[in-house]
């Protein structure tokens, strides 16, 4: 499985060798981009992703929880952003034209969607989406507990896009850890976005490697 540990659990004293350590161990660069519209907290913008995105070595992988995500595409693309996902939530019928848009500009697209949001609705974007965010806690706040049915809702997923002949991706993010790594893997995820268990683990390149081998 990919890592893509989430910078918002990282030192922001310290972040320049916070990144310096992922460019050694991640195989992406999580963002969580908050406005605290669509979801209650505000993280960071481009005042932090400006100069990191010019010592990054790994893929940045932005994930935004944002009410309009369209306004973020192209200063991400010219930020050298690698993967962009934004909530269904959020785009409603823009859905499909957001993820061209993302296309057109170079980068992959990915569609989120929270526990409480099923995820049949995700089916029609098989085949658009280069990969699905499911989040397995709600989006917005960091250390929630893991919410278990989503091992339900990947295996659904992986599923239909097996069905359908896809090469999607599914991403989850929220609580996971070296405790449930490996159920994760067997309901079908492929990337893993882990903070508190990275950042906050007294060996954090151990602790990736340990989420890469589940």
């Amino acid at each position: 499985m990919l890592v893509s540990p989430s910078l918002l659990a990282a030192d922001f004293l310290s972040l320049r060798s916070e990144v310096e350590m992922l460019n050694k161990g991640a195989d992406w660069i999580h963002l969580d981009v908050m406005d605290g519209t669509l979801v209650p907290n505000i993280s960071f913008g481009f005042s932090v992703i400006d100069p990191l995105s010019s010592i990054a070595i790994k893929p940045l992988d932005t994930h935004l929880m944002v009410v309009h995500p369209e306004r973020w595409f192209e200063r991400l693309a010219s930020d050298g952003v690698s993967y962009v996902s934004f909530h269904l939530e959020a785009a409603g019928r823009r859905t499909s034209a957001n993820i061209a848009r993302i296309h057109e500009l170079g980068m992959k697209a990915g569609v989120a969607i929270n526990p409480d949001i099923s995820v049949n609705r995700l089916f029609p974007y098989i085949g658009k989406a280069d990969f699905f965010l499911i989040m397995s806690v709600f989006a917005g706040f960091g250390g929630q507990k893991f919410i278990y049915s989503s091992l339900d809702r990947i295996a659904s997923l992986r599923a239909e896009i097996e069905r359908r002949g896809g090469q999607a991706l599914i991403e989850v993010d929220g609580g996971v850890s070296a405790d449930n790594a490996a159920a994760l893997r067997q309901a079908g995820a492929d990337v893993l976005v882990a903070g508190s268990s990275v950042f906050k683990s007294p060996d954090p390149l151990a602790a990736m490697e340990t989420l890469r081998r589940a």
